[in-house]
């Protein structure tokens, strides 16, 4: 599914334009960026929580030449999904 799958989605269910469905979306996913860029969780009720983690420096190997290198700290997205959203992949009824 796309963002443009999304907002069509939602223009049918709502009845706005899409210009302002597109915004709203739009709008929705500028927020929970922000919020992970700054470090910030962001917990969707019914859907999961996004956080952001700091995974510090390590050594690994070059594949094709196997010498030795560095990775670099760096910050990685994490999702995990909430127990209603687990529940309806796996055909379970709502709680």
């Amino acid at each position: 599914m796309t963002k443009a799958d999304i907002v069509e989605t939602v223009f049918e269910k709502v009845g706005y334009s899409k210009k302002d469905v597109s915004a709203v979306v739009e709008e929705v996913f500028e927020c929970i960026k922000g919020n992970l860029v700054k470090g910030d969780k962001v917990k969707v009720s019914g859907f999961g929580n996004f956080s952001v983690r700091q995974k510090r420096s390590r050594r690994g190997r070059n594949p094709q030449t196997g010498s030795e290198i560095t990775i670099g700290q760096r910050r990685v997205l994490t999702f995990k999904a909430s127990q209603l959203l687990k529940k309806a992949i796996n055909g379970s009824p709502a709680a």
